[in-house]
């Protein structure tokens, strides 16, 4: 039988975007059906996922600023600076499935699945999108620091969580409402409901993330509040951005105790 860590490898090593969602699907199809076994070993996950030639990828300071303004312009900017964002995510799930599922639950793999096709899916939404505008995923210039948190959190599954669903992606949920509302300030109804989309789907990402957190807390005698706060500090280069989205946070498992007194920007 096919393993899914296996799978997880082969969506890591296509480098082209219509590629690991095609991927994504199937692979989450027959894992559904019972026709794929976790797997653990049979091949190592990639140390970076392999990617198109376009876009071109910057330092994050080397990135023109962009203004997502009621230009085409300006909302093809925003829309690909998400795409390129979401297809990251594609791949930071199939990374965490590759990595560690083989010493967790069945239940932790069914969930990183869900999450690997819900972020192929937010992917496809905003490349429709794009196309729509006269635009492709590829035609702007994008960031490449958004491996440096799975490169950093490679050697043990609490780290990584702290890091990828319950910073980064909890930090999509303080954001998109502003680009949700932004979008339909300038009457693009269409580019708002693919943001509230990815906003909905964002919430049960950052609970699974905040779910399996508690579960290794519990299962290392660690306290999840106090053990979160310490692994960003180690592990995450940035500082917390507020506003933050209290609710949606809460929603998915993540309270104020978790970042309240963790460094914020000057």
């Amino acid at each position: 039988m096919r393993t899914l860590a296996a799978c997880a490898c082969a969506v890591l090593r296509a480098a082209e975007p219509a590629a690991k969602v095609a991927l994504s699907r199937e692979y989450a199809a027959l894992w559904r059906d019972g026709a794929l076994e976790v797997g653990a070993g049979d091949e190592a996950p990639p140390d970076r996922p392999a990617r198109p030639e376009r876009p071109e990828l910057k330092a994050p300071r080397d990135m023109p600023r962009r203004r997502a303004g009621a230009s085409h312009a300006g909302r093809v900017a925003l829309l690909h600076a998400v795409a390129h964002i979401e297809l990251n995510a594609i791949d930071l799930a199939w990374d965490l499935i590759a990595r560690f599922s083989s010493a967790m639950p069945r239940e932790f793999s069914a969930d990183w699945v869900e999450v690997a096709a819900e972020e192929a899916k937010h992917f496809s939404l905003l490349a429709a999108r794009l196309r729509q505008f006269g635009a492709a995923y590829g035609d702007l210039p994008a960031h490449d620091g958004l491996w440096e948190a799975a490169a950093a959190t490679a050697h043990d599954l609490l780290a990584r969580l702290a890091v990828v669903p319950l910073v980064l992606e909890a930090r999509g949920l303080d954001v998109t409402p502003a680009m949700i509302l932004r979008m339909a300030r300038f009457g693009d109804e269409e580019s708002a409901a693919v943001l509230q989309t990815i906003l909905d789907d964002e919430v049960g990402h950052v609970a699974a993330g905040a779910r399996w957190f508690r579960f290794l807390c519990a299962a290392r005698s660690l306290d999840p509040a106090a053990t979160y706060r310490a692994l960003v500090r180690e592990n995450f280069r940035g500082t917390l951005k507020p506003p933050f989205n209290v609710p949606a946070r809460a929603q998915a498992g993540l309270e104020p105790a978790f970042y309240d007194s963790l460094p914020l920007p000057p």
